[in-house]
């Protein structure tokens, strides 16, 4: 295959349950394989905060409205695909007395209320999990070395985290159920690489490309994780010790931080998906070693799903996606 040279767009997507989303010029679609074999392709009207105000446009705080914006529009998606794949049918599932009373009083809400249950309790469990427990096996060290460790926190803190992160990852991706949605997330890539090469998207051309993307969700967290080192290190060497010894105080201090780590991390993605510098490679392979775990080889049916995603929302003119 000739290696064509990579068009840098701004279009972007998401796996789904059994489908995947897409963002380009012609806004968000989806595209959803049904319970009967056939593919279910919307467009979604998706209203954008930075087009209400210049002030949520500016660098940085962008970012952190991009950030809060996809978390919302990834979980309706989520819950989208879940009804229109024929995850929600409760009807074939034998159920209990509980279950049914819930069934009957909720309707076509108690999925609705199942996805914000799971997404209220998947939050805690990320804070115990990458916020709480790393500050916690540190204090363990730190005490076991008699506070020889204090100067380094934020850079142990830091490597926890991806530690944390990259063991929580390859473990979830175990399941069943997630590798079939890393399917779909290699898809989603191999896609628009195939459309960002020019080539016509077919399933053949789509196969012959990486499923590795710069332009990355998990990228984007690899940043964050690396950006947070470098941010929460500065920040320990300022703050006095005693402060840092305590744990809810240390927390405290550390939440201002997030929404700047999340802007800076948006601005390096952006950065990144417009250049191809030894700076971009460097920050940028950490997150793309990590697709290996949380993307898999589509099969041939996935892919027509990721085709028919990008088909909805790019239009003739190649221009028009071009990263602004």
């Amino acid at each position: 295959m000739e290696d064509k040279k990579i068009h840098k767009t701004s279009v972007g997507g998401q796996a789904l349950i059994e489908g995947i989303m897409m963002q380009g010029p012609k806004g968000v679609a989806t595209a959803v394989r049904k319970a009967d074999g056939d593919i279910l392709v919307e467009h979604h009207d998706i209203k954008h905060l930075r087009d209400k105000s210049k002030l949520f446009g500016l660098p940085i705080i962008r970012g952190v409205v991009g950030f809060i914006e996809s978390m919302i529009l990834g979980f309706k998606m989520l819950t989208y695909s879940a009804e229109a794949s024929g995850m929600e049918d409760l009807e074939d599932v034998e159920m209990n007395k509980f279950e049914q009373w819930l069934s009957d009083k909720l309707g076509d809400k108690l999925m609705d209320i199942i996805m914000i249950i799971g997404t209220i309790l998947g939050f805690g469990l990320a804070f115990l999990i990458f916020f709480f427990l790393p500050v916690f096996v540190f204090n363990k060290l730190n005490n076991l070395t008699n506070n020889a460790l204090i100067s380094w926190q934020g850079a142990i803190e830091g490597t926890l985290k991806i530690i944390i992160f990259v063991v929580y990852m390859v473990v979830v991706g175990q399941m069943n159920d997630i590798k079939r949605t890393f399917m779909y997330h290699g898809a989603e890539h191999k896609t628009i690489t195939c459309y960002e090469k020019g080539m016509e998207l077919t399933v053949e051309n789509v196969k012959k490309c990486s499923r590795f993307h710069p332009r990355c969700g998990t990228s984007f967290m690899f940043v964050m994780l690396i950006l947070s080192i470098v941010v929460i290190t500065l920040l320990s060497l300022v703050i006095p010790e005693e402060l840092k010894r305590n744990s809810i105080i240390w927390m405290l201090i550390k939440l201002p931080m997030i929404p700047i780590i999340m802007g800076l991390g948006y601005e390096f993605i952006k950065y990144a998906g417009k250049h191809d510098n030894i700076l971009v490679k460097i920050l940028s392979s950490p997150g793309l070693w990590m697709q290996r775990i949380t993307t898999k080889e589509p099969t041939d049916d996935i892919i027509e799903v990721g085709i028919e995603s990008l088909k909805a929302v790019i239009t003739d003119d190649p221009k028009d996606d071009e990263i602004k």
